[in-house]
């Protein structure tokens, strides 16, 4: 098999969760091969192409490698593709990552009442 429909790939290379799901991704403008995007879950896909694709808000940048004629195990799936995506460097506080974005704790807002009786 020297070629294979996006859609189908993806799914098989285990890089979305469903296929129709992969097929809402690439019509979303999420997905791109060699740096086109791509509208059509039928484009086609060949050895050696470069797929770009932005899911969940993570980015993912894989080579093919090969194809598959369905969905197996994650260590199939994995000799699919080259993972090209570039690394996340680490901020120096790790404890710091994983309080991003939530609410604060009881300690923070100690901290937060202090910080904001100075103030005044």
């Amino acid at each position: 098999m020297l070629e294979q429909r996006l859609d189908k790939w993806l799914w098989c290379a285990r890089l979305t969760k469903t296929r129709s799901g992969a097929a809402r991704l690439i019509a979303d403008g999420k997905v791109r091969i060699n740096g086109e995007r791509v509208l059509k879950p039928s484009r086609l896909v060949h050895d050696g192409d470069v797929v770009t694709a932005a899911n969940l808000g993570r980015l993912s940048v894989v080579r093919v490698l090969g194809m598959a004629d369905r969905r197996g195990s994650p260590s199939v799936a994995q000799a699919l593709y080259e993972d090209l995506t570039p690394k996340v460097a680490m901020p120096e506080n790790p404890g710091a990552l994983s309080r991003l974005g939530k609410r604060p704790t009881k300690r923070d807002r100690r901290r937060l009442d202090v910080f904001r009786s100075r103030d005044a």
